[in-house]
C-alpha cells in the first residue's frame, strides 16, 4: 500500500493542477472581464467561486460544512483560518459568499494563468521585505473602505514542521481588524492538509469538514489588546482541530 501511495499520490497532484489549469481556461474571459475595473470585484467574486467549486469538486475534494456562521452581504470581515493546503484558497471562496480579497504570498503570482488573476485580484506581499508589508496594510486599508472583506492566513504560511497543528499567529490582521472595526470571523479547515498537502507523495480525494466559529466583535478592542485578540483567536481555532467534529 505504501508503494502504490508513492505512485498514486504525485498522480492526484498532477491531476489537481490539471483541473485548476481546464477550470482557469474555461472561466478566463469572465475573469479578465471583471478584473478590467476594481468596481467590478464583486462580480469577478462570483466567478471565482464557480472557478473554486469546479476545483473541489473536480479533484473529489467534498466540502462539507458542519458549523455554518451567517455572513451579512456587503459587510466587511476579516476572515482567517489555519493554512496547510493550496486548498485553504479554493475553500475560503466555497464558504464564504459577501466578497473578500486575500492577502497572501507573492511566490503564487508565478502560477501561469492562475498567477495572472491572483496578482489582479489580491493583495501580494514580500515577507522578507518591509516596505512591501506596508504597502499590504495601505491596500487592505483601501479596500476595507471600499466595503470588501480580508482574508489573512495568520501563520504568515505552512509550517515546515508538518507535526504543527497550528502555526503561532502573526498580529496583522488582528491589527486591521481593529482599526477598522470590522468583526473576525474564524474559519476551521479539519481536512484540506490531509487532501492535498505540499508533500508531492502524500494527499487523497475526501470529505472536506469546515467549521466557521462564531463571528468576534472588534468594536470595543483596543490597539494595545491585538496581542491578546490574537492569542485568543488562536486558541479558538485550535481547540476546535484538537477536537475535530466527525
Amino acid at each position: 500500500m505504501g508503494k502504490l501511495r508513492y505512485i498514486l499520490s504525485p498522480l492526484y497532484h498532477v491531476w489537481f493542477y490539471l483541473v485548476v489549469f481546464i477550470a482557469t481556461v474555461v472561466l478566463s474571459p469572465f475573469l479578465l472581464i471583471t478584473t478590467i475595473k476594481e468596481a467590478w470585484y464583486s462580480k469577478f467574486y462570483k466567478i471565482a467561486r464557480v472557478w473554486s467549486t469546479i476545483i473541489l469538486f473536480g479533484i473529489g475534494a467534498i466540502p462539507r460544512i458542519k458549523r455554518k456562521e451567517k455572513y451579512t452581504y456587503g459587510d466587511s470581515y476579516m476572515f482567517v483560518a489555519n493554512h496547510k493546503s493550496m486548498l485553504d484558497i479554493m475553500m475560503m471562496y466555497y464558504c464564504v459568499s459577501t466578497p473578500f480579497v486575500f492577502v497572501g504570498k507573492q511566490e503564487l503570482a508565478k502560477i501561469p494563468i492562475f498567477g495572472f488573476f491572483y496578482k489582479r485580484t489580491s493583495i501580494l506581499v514580500d515577507r522578507s521585505n518591509l516596505k512591501s508589508k506596508s504597502a499590504v496594510m495601505l491596500q487592505a486599508h483601501r479596500r476595507i473602505e471600499n466595503g470588501l472583506g480580508v482574508c489573512i492566513f495568520p501563520e504568515g504560511g505552512v509550517p515546515n514542521d508538518t507535526n504543527i497543528t497550528l502555526d503561532r499567529f502573526k498580529d496583522g490582521a488582528f491589527r486591521l481588524a481593529i482599526e477598522h472595526q470590522i468583526p473576525i470571523a474564524p474559519l476551521v479547515f479539519h481536512d484540506n492538509g490531509g487532501c492535498f498537502p505540499y508533500n508531492l507523495f502524500k494527499g487523497s480525494p475526501r470529505r472536506l469538514r469546515v467549521e466557521m466559529l462564531p463571528i468576534i466583535s472588534t468594536s470595543n478592542v483596543k490597539p494595545e489588546e491585538k496581542y491578546k485578540l490574537r492569542d485568543t483567536v488562536r486558541e479558538q481555532i485550535l481547540e476546535r482541530l484538537e477536537n475535530p467534529i466527525k
